[in-house]
């Protein structure tokens, strides 16, 4: 079996690759020549734990390449992926599917025999309708079916998620189409992994029912954390109460400081404007994007809280900038909303984070970025833990003290917005210690 993916993004690299791990003959395609050049030459645009060995295995193999060539490339495949970027559509939060619809007339002219034409971006009700209408005005005598097939990808574990899934979700109305999909998905079956065959548009529509349900998650036990504050409850405690009841689960019920990333806010916004559109509002998920605004502001008024309204002459170190760990993706982080806000209050902000520092940097031209997590918090007013990268886990304390600027009572300050650390022994290390939601 040959199959094309159309971009080659985080999602369309990804699955591209694990694809050709599978055994299969995997192009890659992008209008990008330089990207694809790079890529060709061993060059990974994004950062994915295990990405790399994979692409430069496949790649040495002749199961996985890189073309421009559309046209060329889809005339020769069994299966057209189409995944390509969705951002959020400026102006009222719907998915921007210019890209989607230019490779739908890219991949119309190249069409040969048949062929399965799959949208694997993350894509509202009725997108995969409008791609064969697409397709048909562009090609009328092309042989073809369409499918839908989501990613559930988690960033910074998508090789995993890909290889052994929790599920795959297939939305196909041809029987042929089906057949060839199945058997793409076969190595999958070995490992017994829950192959659901459905309509498109049910397709089309899990994907942003699950990410809105995770997102709702998080939002929850954000407030509930927030409203622990304010009792005197243990945040901790209480989600671990919640989770063991097999119903809830405890997996998403760990406060900080707003979700991000690349799915989340866009999905969430997506899906409440087709919700609207389709006269069903979803007004659960309509509160869940405005609370977690309201949470990522809330850090800020916690940092405001103890080092004053006006910042000027204060010096913050942060570490972590990404919006969650394994990543270099900055889309929707939190810092993007705290960092600006101390800035424009009059403070220097040091920053760290293990692989987010580039694109940050072009973002918030105005934080100086340092080499370590020690070297951002030199001489700083107060620590602010953003992300929970692995090595930040467990600082060396006292040299962390002998870095930063003690107070007037001889404490220090410590921001932990990820409640990696314990209240009661960071107290014992002389930490004013101010986490989530205990």
């Amino acid at each position: 079996m040959r199959i094309s993916i159309i971009g080659t993004g985080y999602v369309g690299l990804v699955s591209g690759t694990c694809f050709s791990e599978f055994g299969v003959h995997v192009s890659c395609i992008d209008k990008d020549e330089d990207k694809i050049a790079r890529l060709n030459q061993g060059k990974i645009p994004i950062f994915e734990p295990g990405l790399e060995l994979l692409v430069t295995r496949n790649h040495a193999a002749g199961r996985l390449v890189f073309s421009t060539d559309t046209i060329g490339v889809v005339a020769k495949s069994d299966v057209v992926f189409i995944a390509v970027g969705t951002p959020e559509r400026r102006g009222d939060g719907a998915a921007d599917l210019q890209y989607v619809y230019q490779a739908a007339r890219d991949v119309a002219k190249g069409l040969k025999g048949f062929t399965v034409i799959v949208t694997k971006s993350t894509v509202p009700v009725g997108t995969g309708a409008e791609v064969e209408r697409i397709i048909r005005e562009e090609n009328p005598d092309a042989d073809f079916a369409m499918a839908s097939n989501p990613e559930f990808l988690r960033e910074g574990a998508a090789i995993e998620d890909f290889m052994r899934p929790d599920r795959v979700v297939i939305g196909v109305e041809d029987k042929r189409a089906a057949e060839i999909l199945k058997s793409l998905y076969r190595p999958l079956y070995l490992i017994e992994t829950p192959v659901l065959l459905t309509n498109i548009a049910t397709a089309e529509l899990t994907k942003y029912a699950a990410n809105a349900f995770l997102a709702t998650k998080i939002t929850f036990i954000n407030q509930i954390a927030n409203l622990c504050e304010a009792v005197g409850a243990d945040v901790h405690d209480l989600a671990k109460g919640m989770g063991l009841d097999r119903r809830i689960g405890k997996k998403f019920l760990h406060p900080g400081p707003g979700y991000g990333g690349s799915c989340f806010p866009k999905d969430t916004q997506a899906l409440a404007k087709t919700a609207v559109e389709n006269g069903e509002p979803v007004t659960i998920v309509d509160a869940v994007i405005e609370a977690n605004i309201g949470q990522k502001k809330r850090m800020t008024g916690k940092i405001i809280k103890v080092l004053g309204e006006k910042l000027s002459g204060l010096t913050v170190g942060v570490l972590g900038l990404t919006f969650k760990p394994n990543t270099d993706d900055m889309r929707d982080s939190p810092a993007l909303t705290i960092l600006p806000e101390l800035i424009k209050r009059g403070a220097k902000v040091l920053a760290y984070d293990p692989e987010g520092m580039a694109s940050a940097s072009k973002m918030m031209p105005d934080v100086t970025y340092g080499s370590d997590a020690y070297e951002v918090c030199q001489g700083v007013d107060a620590v602010v833990i953003l992300t929970e990268w692995n090595q930040f886990r467990s600082l060396d304390l006292e040299r962390l003290k002998s870095a930063m600027k003690p107070q007037n009572d001889g404490s220090y300050i410590f921001f932990d917005f990820r409640n990696i650390y314990d209240p009661e022994p960071m107290a014992e290390q002389n930490f004013q210690y101010i986490s989530i939601g205990r």
